[in-house]
């Protein structure tokens, strides 16, 4: 009797075992190690046990508490799992919101997403993909990089790649079920939002004393510190800058193809915004397409490669070549005056006036939302290449003063009709940090007394055009939600704005002095970039504009003085005579 006793008890603790392994298999289900792959199990059976008084001995009462207290863990557990829902096709695209697209504390690109259920489907994963900015339908034969366990809160992780062939950088990113033995799409698309995470540099500018910026002339930097410049300006058109050749350039490798830029170009460069940075000013270096399309093809849209009336292009984003080019050129620029000894820009403006589609920007004509797509989509890959290599980095769109317009026939296209666009498909895809520049010329652009107004300028936010008159509605729709971003106004520079000597150089000094009083008085604009230095011999010949500070032949105009003492102590003395002709006390 005692064999069979003992018998008795070992199948007992035997039968003690296997009810703890499959309540620790349970729980390995549900709350699974990190890197383990999880097996779908059956919630345990109970097992009944006929013991003996005596058997009954080798239960202790901790262990049968123990036993109880886990059962209890694995049904509310089970009780507490998201429902599962059968989500019909036609809503499943956007079935998980994704709250973000980052570069984590790893390193890796992380999506983080929630669902108010689980959907059915195939499988219990939610599967991420990426796709190319140029791609607009998911590609079903595409191959995950990443999986998780379907969840109502979710986070899929890969790796980023950077500065590889296989960079995932300039991606986008989708959520994915597996259904009827295919991959369907269950979120909107979105972009990574912080590249600045990866950044090695941090330049964002230095302290300055006050907003007063200059399209400057670098045969004449001596005067630059003379009148007290605190933003410049400069062109750098990519024609002059790119090298079909490795003769005489410096190459640069980036996701696995090599550029060539012209090595004396960049010497001047170098020498000026080293010499500009010494003085005590900061940067806003505007990157300009005039590239032969029959040299460079892959800079310029495919729509924008003949029949052009314009001087620059519209950037190319619509194939792999174009997207790492421009990402080659951006990465470059920003690595190279980021403080690595060769001058620093802290503000890039891609393009110039882009909503002036026919005499800026080119592109062969289209909608707006045609038009600003591909505009949003090379932007998307600059600012993303410029914030990944310099973290303070300013990126900024440009548009003109034509404002809300409505032309029929009009080959330009409104700046707030594009500034919508613009802004929506950016935070549809993944919001981030852009700027504007704007450039509120007067109407026209002879008529340098601005304040006397227009019957097409009004302080409404409908009015056709925008210059320093109502500059005030151009930051109050900035300051609408859907132009905000966390919360917060956007960078706002005046990058363009000048007024003409040909009717009087008194009457230009006056234009000057109370432009620049209006933008003191406004918080949400940081700068203001008069044009120009010095007379433009073209302008003079094609439009009689002559809004230099200074004559073609370097002389001095009213207007020195007043812009060069304009927000200095002795203020008073050199602006007091143009109230008088504006007929307003500032």
């Amino acid at each position: 009797m005692r064999r069979i006793s003992i018998v008795l008890s070992i199948v007992a603790v035997l039968a003690l075992v296997v009810s703890v392994a499959c309540v620790s298999g349970v729980f390995a289900y549900i709350f699974p190690e990190k890197g383990t792959e999880q097996v779908e199990v059956e919630e345990p059976k109970e097992i009944q046990v006929q013991e003996s008084p005596k058997e009954k001995s080798y239960l202790s009462e901790e262990a049968l508490k123990a036993i109880t207290a886990s059962g209890e863990r694995v049904k509310k557990a089970l009780d507490e799992r998201p429902e599962t829902v059968d989500v019909p096709d036609e809503s499943l695209s956007e079935y998980v919101k994704l709250d973000s697209c980052t570069i984590g504390e790893s390193g890796k690109v992380e999506v983080v997403g929630v669902a108010e259920a689980i959907p059915t489907s195939d499988d219990k994963y939610y599967y991420l993909f990426d796709a190319a900015t140029y791609e607009d339908d998911f590609d079903v034969q595409a191959e995950p990089i990443s999986k998780t366990y379907k969840d109502k809160e979710i986070t899929l992780k890969a790796a980023l790649n950077k500065g590889e062939a296989s960079s995932r950088l300039f991606k986008k990113f989708i959520v994915a079920i597996k259904k009827d033995d295919q991959y369907k799409t269950v979120s909107h698309a979105s972009y990574i939002t912080n590249p600045e995470a990866v950044a090695a540099h941090n330049y964002g500018g230095m302290q300055q004393s006050s907003k007063k910026g200059l399209l400057i002339d670098p045969s004449r930097l001596n005067e630059v510190g003379d009148l007290g410049v605190n933003y410049a300006t400069y062109n750098i058109p990519l024609n002059r800058m790119l090298s079909p050749t490795a003769e005489g350039s410096v190459s640069y490798s980036y996701n696995g193809v090599t550029y060539h830029f012209n090595q004396r170009i960049l010497n001047e460069y170098d020498y000026l915004f080293t010499n500009l940075n010494a003085k005590g000013i900061d940067i806003a270096a505007i990157v300009l397409n005039d590239v032969s399309p029959s040299v460079f093809p892959e800079v310029t849209h495919p729509a924008g490669r003949g029949g052009s009336t314009a001087p620059y292009y519209m950037f190319n984003a619509t194939d792999e070549s174009g997207v790492n080019a421009i990402a080659a050129i951006a990465s470059f620029l920003a690595g190279r005056y980021s403080g690595s000894g060769h001058g620093s820009v802290s503000m890039w403006i891609i393009g110039n006036e882009v909503n002036a589609r026919k005499e800026w920007n080119y592109m062969a004509q289209t909608d707006v939302g045609t038009y600003t797509a591909a505009y949003a989509r090379a932007f998307r890959v600059f600012y993303n290449a410029i914030k990944s290599t310099n973290a303070g980095a300013k990126v900024y769109i440009p548009i003109d003063q034509q404002w809300d317009r409505n032309l029929k026939g009009n080959p330009d296209y409104d700046g707030r009709d594009m500034l919508d666009t613009f802004a929506a498909s950016l935070k549809n895809y993944g919001d981030i940090n852009w700027g504007l520049a704007h450039h509120p010329y007067t109407v026209p652009l002879y008529d340098v007394a601005f304040w006397n107004g227009h019957k097409l300028v009004s302080d409404s936010a409908d009015t056709s055009f925008i210059t320093m008159k109502n500059i005030n509605v151009l930051t109050d729709y900035m300051n609408g939600d859907s132009m905000l971003y966390n919360g917060k106004v956007r960078s706002i520079i005046l990058s363009e704005v000048g007024y003409t000597s040909t009717k009087g150089d008194t009457l230009q000094a006056a234009a000057l002095a109370y432009a620049y009083s209006k933008v003191e008085a406004n918080p949400n604009l940081d700068a203001i970039m008069f044009s120009r230095q010095t007379d433009a011999a073209e302008e003079i010949a094609h439009d009689g504009l002559a809004m230099g500070l200074c004559t073609s032949g370097g002389g001095h105009k009213f207007s020195y003085d007043v812009y060069k003492y304009m927000d200095t102590p002795q203020r008073e003395q050199y602006i007091s005579f143009a109230r008088e002709i504006v007929g307003k006390n500032f």
